[in-house]
């Protein structure tokens, strides 16, 4: 059997999906199962992944259509007799893409809006579901398949090399951070749609650092993001110059700096994934208008600092539908502005 996993959609939903993977290597042993993933980041995350053959990434969004016509009829000749859009994928434009390449069988989710359409473009579905994790929406889809749940519990997977981990010894080491507590941040979103918006105040961390340098000189912090945030790190860096930046090359080498974390600061996006992935003991997550059961931290326990303009609504904020999320720029920014620095304090203050 050939099996094409389609993860297009975020980098933590790449992660999301490998206890999916998994479980299709233990219900199938001799398949080959390759993944198609949309940015360089997910590609980093599957590498040295013993459950999968290949990982095709191809960021279609930035691809003509011509080039994306090609490349994904290049998929078609693998002769896929089974594809899975891994969950939350709600855009129409994932099952267009399972659709050009072409497997036999083609199975997606149902999300809001979907339309008879979608449901053309893939042969089979099930409901997607906002009271579970989206873990369980992927596991969802074993008995479609043929399969079933052979492993006896479920965790995000990401396989460090030893020269990485190698790697952050060394740099931990260096800036005299080894063996001692310290406290991760990402400062960053998604910057997809309008996802931006959901990012707490630069301010805010700046104003929160002071505090925590007064409070808690003992305890370092490090900032972690890609090219996105390298502007606000910038201002980050002029205003706190104790603040630390490792000079990560890629996502594997943060998740091993992470790894040795006493805790993780963040809102919801990729790096919040990877710190639950490494089990950072005081994971901490400000609440965002995105904020829903299936995009929590799994497998690791976790801290909500309560947003008051949210107040647990996230629903009425955004859904899997393919759209923004609903408000204005104004009334986001405001959103967001509403969790006070006193009250992550507090969160970091008790935890670290």
């Amino acid at each position: 059997m050939k099996i094409l996993v389609i993860s297009l959609a975020g980098i933590g939903d790449t992660l999301i999906a490998t206890p999916l993977l998994h479980e299709l290597r233990a219900n199938f042993p001799a398949a080959t199962i390759d993944v198609l993933v949309m940015w360089p980041g997910a590609k980093d995350l599957l590498e040295h992944n013993a459950h999968i053959n290949r990982v095709f990434q191809k960021n279609l969004m930035k691809c003509g259509h011509l080039e994306t016509l090609q490349f994904l009829w290049s998929l078609r000749r693998e002769g896929y007799q089974l594809s899975i859009n891994t969950h939350p994928q709600s855009r129409i434009h994932y099952r267009i893409a399972a659709w050009l390449a072409g497997a036999e069988v083609r199975i997606s989710h149902e999300y809001d809006g979907f339309t008879w359409l979608d449901r053309w473009l893939v042969s089979g579905t099930l409901p997607q579901d906002y009271a579970i994790h989206a873990v369980q929406n992927n596991l969802a889809v074993l008995p479609l398949v043929g399969a079933e749940q052979k492993l006896p519990a479920h965790q995000l997977e990401l396989f460090l090399t030893p020269a990485e981990e190698k790697w952050a010894e060394d740099f931990l080491t260096r800036n005299g951070l080894a063996g001692k507590k310290w406290l991760g941040i990402h400062v960053g979103s998604g910057g997809t749609k309008n996802l931006a918006l959901r990012r707490w105040p630069l301010e805010n961390y700046i104003e929160l650092l002071r505090q925590l340098q007064s409070a808690r000189p003992e305890v370092s912090v490090l900032f972690f993001g890609g090219s996105e945030e390298q502007a606000g790190h910038e201002i980050i860096r002029r205003a706190l110059p104790s603040a630390i930046f490792p000079p990560t090359k890629n996502l594997r080498q943060a998740a091993a700096v992470i790894k040795r974390a006493g805790g993780f600061l963040s809102v919801d996006t990729s790096l919040m994934h990877v710190a639950a992935t490494m089990k950072v003991p005081a994971q901490i997550v400000i609440e965002t208008p995105t904020w829903n059961k299936p995009i929590e931290p799994f497998g690791n326990p976790f801290t909500l600092v309560k947003n008051p303009a949210v107040n647990g609504r996230g629903l009425d904020f955004y859904r899997y539908d393919g759209g923004d999320i609903k408000g204005t720029r104004e009334e986001l920014l405001a959103c967001m502005e509403s969790v006070k620095v006193a009250d992550v304090f507090a969160t970091v203050t008790k935890l670290i």
